[in-house]
């Protein structure tokens, strides 16, 4: 390695594994665009690489031929310059087969490393089933290669070769999604960059780009959070003009598709919908076309899947995962040409904000739980109302301990009075007489700044969490 990895310690560990195993190594690595997956594997490796390529957007199998070839006689001094071009993929690989056959195996694991394998893969391109014949014929007879397949369209990643039931069928020995960073390690990764930015500003940044490490790095030193986002996304010929759409053109064929189901959960942002409330507003049947699509929002981390109480009914709801997937929607989309100095100040920006805050309060569980002081207990994790009442999280632990756990997003210390004890006394009181739980139930506030101290805090919460305790 390099350049520092920032973060991605689960991920370093298991890279690590795999060049100190016993045999060779198939991983398969996919998350969401410019997420960072080629620079993870590329600076992880580095010189352990000894044959790379990339797929080729939306080009034939003869170019994606001609393009594995011309790397491949990159890596190898021209040594198949002068052969014919192989007709199918099956001829590639043997040309790399015999090009690995002349390096001798040892301890040392050596890296061949695939990135956009889902490009490659056009219909009737025949490049999985030669794949395939590549790994179990050749690559599972030496001990001493480390093969990397990599792809942003996550729904083929999961679907072609992680449930694999052909020839790659339990395969693959390493699964790696990369997820955004955390807060934690977008604010490692600025002060990497020499930028110092308060948790506030951080967070509300956090909440208009996600923790996308390409979007990251066109962050300036200096420039406050309002410009930042006003440069990346508002001015004309803006950074992030048209990501949104790029993005979803780059994943799924028929985007446009996907993008009618992101406009529906967009216009349904509080709490999340069920699937029944989404086909209806879609204005369509449940089929193939529609459960296909939802799932490749899914694993592509742009929707989350999630589970709910209404009125002490389970319910499944889903809701925009990803921040700037929901800013776009939100904001770009609707006021292209404004500019954000104006438009921050806004209401709606400030209702928008306690949205998102939760969404993002979902992401941090673990530091929550943490901060709980019972990240060692397991727990279910939902969002629970009915008629009279409405709880962001619920955090019902094993240790017979419930915490219900009210979310503000505020620009100061959150004031308690007498209202707000009584809202708050109800919501104990609902969830309990609706739940019939005998375990014991606590009130956690997690806010931004935390709270002013009084009598109405004081009867009510067990715990006051802040901002700073997402950043851990």
């Amino acid at each position: 390695m390099n350049k520092e990895i920032l973060g991605r310690t689960l991920e370093k560990k298991r890279l690590t594994e795999t060049l100190y195993s016993h045999r060779s190594e198939l991983v398969a690595v996919y998350g969401r665009r410019r997420i960072g997956k080629t620079y993870l594997i590329r600076e992880f490796f580095n010189e352990k690489i000894i044959f790379s390529f990339i797929g080729l957007s939306d080009e034939s199998k003869t170019k994606q031929i001609k393009n594995f070839v011309l790397k491949l006689n990159e890596y190898t001094n021209d040594k198949f310059k002068n052969e014919t071009l192989p007709t199918d993929w099956l001829e590639a690989f043997s040309l790399l087969k015999r090009h690995l056959k002349t390096i001798k195996e040892t301890k040392k694991k050596k890296v061949i490393f695939i990135d956009e394998f889902p490009w490659i893969d056009s219909q009737k391109s025949g490049f999985l089933c030669a794949f395939e014949n590549f790994w179990n014929d050749y690559c599972t007879t030496r001990t001493d290669l480390i093969v990397v397949i990599c792809g942003s369209a996550a729904s083929y990643m999961v679907k072609k070769i992680i449930r694999n039931v052909k020839g790659l069928s339990k395969r693959i020995t390493q699964t790696i999604k990369l997820m955004p960073f955390t807060l934690k390690e977008t604010k490692d990764f600025l002060r990497y960059k020499g930028i110092k930015m308060e948790e506030y500003e951080l967070l509300k940044l956090y909440m208009s780009i996600g923790g996308i490490a390409e979007y990251l790095e066109h962050i300036q030193a200096g420039e406050s959070v309002v410009a930042t986002i006003d440069r990346l996304c508002f001015q004309p010929g803006a950074y992030l003009e048209n990501e949104y759409d790029e993005v979803f053109k780059s994943l799924f064929d028929e985007y446009s598709y996907h993008q009618r189901i992101m406009n529906v959960l967009a216009d349904n942002r509080k709490e999340g919908i069920t699937r029944n409330e989404l086909i209806e507003a879609l204005g369509i049947s449940s089929g193939g076309k529609f459960s296909n699509s939802l799932e490749d929002l899914i694993q592509s981390g742009f929707i989350l899947k999630y589970e709910a109480f209404k009125n002490n009914k389970k319910v499944v709801l889903y809701r925009i995962y990803d921040e700037f997937c929901l800013f776009h929607l939100q904001f770009i989309q609707k006021h292209k040409g404004s500019s954000w100095n104006s438009l921050f100040q806004h209401q709606s920006y400030i209702s928008w904000c306690g949205y998102v805050f939760e969404t993002i309060c979902l992401k941090h569980i673990e530091p929550l739980k943490k901060a709980l002081k019972c990240d060692q207990i397991a727990s279910t994790n939902y969002h629970w109302n009915n008629q009279h009442a409405q709880i962001d999280l619920v955090i019902d632990r094993n240790d017979g301990v419930i915490t219900l756990c009210e979310l503000k997003f505020y620009n100061e210390e959150v004031s308690f009075d007498s209202t707000m004890l009584k809202q708050l006394r109800n919501k104990e009181n609902e969830f309990r007489k609706t739940t019939g739980t005998k375990k014991s139930i606590y009130t956690c506030l997690i806010s931004t700044f935390g709270i002013k101290t009084n009598e109405y805090s004081n009867a009510i919460l067990s715990n006051s969490i802040t901002m700073n305790d997402l950043f851990v």
